[in-house]
């Protein structure tokens, strides 16, 4: 098969260069988005005057037969099949004869895979935002479930302030939340039109672009054709929001991971969300969270390879573009199959809420509320803080219970040692946002509605 230049060329393309050049590997997988771009193409021509009536449906039958065959899998690639958009021109072509030919009119594939893209990533978007919203409701679930449980929260990975579970569960929830206004946003930036623009400076044919966008259902056309064609920042910005969404990930899946341990025996995973050893009987392992973790740097090296690609990159397309769409698969079918796993894991996890109190029931986890019951009384925080601080060191060193010193200490008394009742602190947490009961159960209606936003908006 000759290629799309061969009149400028005496000769063929080296096999070296077909086998750097080809795309058609991994870009297959947008035949739909490159199908519903040719059919608005067409529409387009015609409207204009510059497709009879009866080649248009001669050529919409084709495209038509080419989609059933792609989705079937009975197409039948060549080797000149360098892209898709060479597969299925090639195609429609070999069906509609003529009419096929003149289906290239006016376009260029600079402008062709731009508008592909564009439509794939505004559907993948939407679609992987569906799917982090429905981890969203599995931890809005848990955290319903745990009703008053609550276990240790840390800082630098050391017991702090004992919380309400619902309020950690939801902690993840709301990162989450930022991840789908991310993943919408991106959406919604690549919903611009570039058909139209040619191969960088428009057509002086009488083309249309404002109705293919249209057509499309994109919201709006490009303003400038050497932009339209040489924008990848859509693709950017999508896997920036994959790449965070990673590291969210990532963070739930290093808590699972711990909680796991024998160390905190604050869950029991479930066999189907769990390996075990090929050497060690006893083990059952959370594979799923581990990977979670790992991939996070997959989908930080994919954000940061693009980036390094289009950093010296003049106007207006070059095939170095090519590079965004592996990288932008890759991103997109690692989070959906992280998503997807993570969600089973978190929905089948078995919370040992014994455990967790027991860890949080240490009266150290109170001495922000012993320094803040001197504050009350009139002290300045910073001379309350270096006094429970000082019976917190003579208990460490052997000189008593933390209990004893303060029912001890005529500035504290019995009344302050009441707070160091196991279970007391978390009802302490007040504040609007807090980790306490009142607040959290505000919070979780509030959650409830921003999930119900987020499913209008997706």
């Amino acid at each position: 098969m000759p290629t799309l230049w061969h009149g400028r060329f005496a000769e063929g393309p080296a096999e070296a260069l077909q086998a750097l050049n080809h795309s058609i590997g991994f870009d297959q997988r947008m035949f739909r988005e490159d199908i519903a771009c040719s059919r608005a193409h067409v529409r387009m021509l015609a409207r204009v005057g510059l497709f009879e009536a009866a080649d248009v449906e001669t050529v919409l039958v084709a495209l038509d037969a080419v989609e059933t065959e792609m989705s079937d899998g009975s197409f039948a690639f060549v080797d000149s099949d360098e892209d898709i958009h060479t597969a299925v021109e090639r195609r429609v072509t070999e069906l509609a004869g003529d009419a096929g030919a003149r289906l290239h009119t006016g376009r260029s594939r600079n402008d062709q895979v731009a508008t592909d893209l564009r439509l794939w990533v505004r559907r993948e978007m939407a679609e992987l935002a569906a799917l982090v919203a429905r981890l969203q409701a599995t931890l809005a679930a848990c955290a319903d479930d745990a009703g008053d449980a609550y276990l240790p929260g840390y800082t630098h990975l050391q017991q702090a302030q004992p919380v309400l579970l619902a309020h950690h569960l939801l902690a993840h929830g709301w990162a989450l939340s930022r991840d789908v206004d991310r993943l919408l946003g991106a959406r919604d930036r690549a919903d611009v039109s570039p058909l139209g623009a040619g191969a960088l400076a428009g057509s002086s044919l009488p083309l249309d672009p404002d109705g293919v966008a249209d057509d499309l259902g994109f919201a709006t056309r490009f303003e400038n054709s050497l932009d339209a064609v040489s924008d990848r920042d859509f693709v950017v910005e999508a896997l920036f929001a994959l790449a965070l969404l990673g590291v969210h990930l990532s963070r739930l899946g290093e808590e699972i991971v711990l909680w796991s341990t024998d160390e905190f025996g604050f869950v029991a995973l479930d066999d189907a969300f769990s390996t075990g050893s090929s050497m060690l009987p006893q083990k059952k392992n959370p594979d799923v969270a581990e990977l979670a973790r790992g991939k996070a740097g997959r989908l930080i090296g994919n954000l940061t390879g693009l980036l390094a690609s289009l950093k010296g990159l003049p106007l207006a397309y070059n095939k170095d573009l090519q590079e965004d769409k592996e990288p932008l698969f890759d991103s997109c079918d690692t989070i959906r199959l992280t998503l997807l796993a993570l969600d089973g894991m978190v929905a089948t996890l078995g919370f040992d809420t014994d455990r967790m109190s027991e860890s949080a029931d240490s009266p150290y986890a109170s001495a922000v509320d012993l320094a803040e019951f001197l504050v009350v009384a009139g002290m300045p925080f910073r001379e309350a803080h270096a006094v429970i601080g000082g019976h917190v060191r003579t208990a460490l060193a052997g000189g008593g219970t933390l209990t004893d010193l303060v029912a001890a200490d005529e500035r504290l008394g019995p009344e302050a040692a009441k707070l160091l009742v196991p279970g007391a602190a978390v009802l302490r947490r007040t504040t609007p946002g807090g980790a306490g009961p009142e607040p959290v159960a505000e919070q979780r209606q509030r959650f409830a509605d921003r999930l119900a936003a987020q499913a209008e908006r997706i």
